[in-house]
């Protein structure tokens, strides 16, 4: 390690890294979906049930579609409090699981993804870190963490991503349960 490096100051989290927002490894402005989009994303992505072979599958099925993509990231989904699935692939860190955790504690309180509750932020002309009043070390209003909807039952878990941009955590995550609709869903499309 060069002394440069050692006496750099320690990434700030939120401030910095692959999942900070505004990095340079961020999309352009103005590409984020709009709350219209992400509500519609909720509302279209309902499970009838979601079981310990559910997570196992739509845990392996993401870390397929990152494999493909030698995406360097981190897959972690829970039901209520109970971690079923957690997976690292080459390249992640473990940054990553924190900020799994604190993406999917924003899922956990506010029951929608942690990219709509940003986005109802940014339409409100506020950030998160301010206006919620929690503490950004365990809250991280960021793309990635997807609740997972149970129809009769709400809210019961969440599917997070983390390694990409906080957009592109958030797609991963979408892409991988629209799929696992698909395979899920009895053939009159329940």
């Amino acid at each position: 390690m060069t002394a440069a490096a050692a006496a750099a100051p320690a990434p700030v989290p939120g401030e910095s890294g692959p999942d900070a927002p505004g990095g340079p490894d961020r999309p352009a402005a103005g590409t984020a979906p709009t709350v219209e989009e992400l509500s519609a994303q909720e509302r279209r992505l309902v499970l009838d049930r979601f079981t310990h072979a559910d997570a196992w599958a739509l845990g392996t099925l993401l870390v397929e579609m990152a494999r493909l993509r030698n995406a360097p990231v981190a897959v972690d989904i829970r039901r209520g409090g109970q971690q079923l699935f957690h997976a690292a692939l080459p390249g992640s860190s473990p940054d990553d699981d924190a900020w799994i955790d604190r993406k999917r504690r924003v899922v956990a309180r506010y029951g929608e993804s942690s990219l709509l509750v940003a986005a109802r932020h940014r339409d409100r002309g506020t950030r998160f870190e301010e206006a919620a009043r929690l503490d950004p070390a365990r809250y991280a209003a960021l793309g990635g963490s997807f609740p997972l909807t149970v129809t009769g039952a709400g809210v019961v878990g969440a599917v997070t991503v983390s390694g990409l941009s906080h957009l592109d955590d958030h797609a991963l995550a979408v892409e991988a349960l629209e799929r696992f609709l698909t395979t899920t869903r009895t053939p009159s499309g329940v």
